[in-house]
């Protein structure tokens, strides 16, 4: 997940106008102190900038020292910082914040999601929000797949879900964390994160292939029902992702809940 591929990958997959409608939902505003969690590559962290405006600040914080690198390198709009940090480690130094944001990062953290959650709430000033977004069935929403691919993302998954914490079914699960932390003024949208049918874009080529080889490849799994292993497997979810007949919709939920 660190190669410069995957950078790529991140940064060509955000859609700003979906970005912006998500962000106004959730109730960002400009002159805001904001925490982007697991800012990635930086580029939702300066998109997040251009809706708080030169009153606002925006600090994104991520585990990885390439994308920090990356973020300073690219994104030095001024009100903007990044900090290098593990969210397991002690955050008091970060300071506390109007909104926080945490858009595709609890799916990485499956065991400990509720957990940070609750952290995060001792980051936020009074009367701050906190919105959660992300993904349910992640990769699992496909029509018509072969018994072979299906029984191979069904165990690639697995494998994920045990040894690298991932959670496909994260989205579901947002709300409650909210709840439970006592948030106020709770809201929740549902909508299609991935609505893919007729011809493959570019971008939806390239994201999936990406996904593919480095979650599906490096998971350790087998591929037993294929006599060529990886290679069989990658070129039949070729045929199938790249066919027009092909349906693949994964949704996404976000919740926003806010300090009492």
């Amino acid at each position: 997940m660190e190669s410069t591929d995957e950078i790529c990958r991140l940064e060509m997959k955000t859609d700003f106008k979906r970005l912006e409608e998500q962000a106004h939902w959730a109730g960002l505003q400009k002159g805001m102190d904001v925490l982007d969690v697991g800012c990635g590559s930086g580029i939702t962290t300066s998109f997040l900038s251009r809706i708080t405006g030169p009153s606002g600040k925006v600090t994104g914080i991520d585990a990885s020292r390439d994308r920090i690198m990356h973020a300073l390198q690219t994104y030095t709009d001024e009100g903007i910082r990044f900090i290098q940090k593990d969210i397991y480690s002690d955050t008091t130094d970060i300071g506390t914040f109007d909104f926080i944001w945490v858009r595709f990062f609890l799916e990485y953290h499956r065991s400990k999601s509720s957990e940070i959650v609750r952290n995060l709430t001792n980051h936020l000033n009074p009367g701050g929000i906190l919105c959660l977004i992300d993904l349910d069935y992640n990769t699992l929403t496909h029509y018509e797949l072969s018994p072979a691919l299906n029984d191979s993302i069904t165990g690639i998954m697995k494998i994920l879900q045990e040894k690298n914490d991932f959670d496909p079914y994260a989205g579901r699960k947002l709300y409650s964390y909210l709840y439970d932390t006592g948030m106020k003024n709770i809201k929740v949208t549902l909508q299609p994160h991935h609505l893919i049918y007729g011809e493959l874009s570019k971008t939806d080529a390239f994201n999936w292939s990406q996904k593919v080889i480095v979650a599906a490849k490096n998971s350790g799994y087998a591929f037993p029902l294929y006599h060529d292993g990886w290679d069989g497997f990658y070129k039949e979810f070729q045929d199938f992702f790249t066919s027009p007949r092909r349906f693949t919709y994964t949704p996404l939920i976000a919740c926003r809940g806010m300090k009492g």
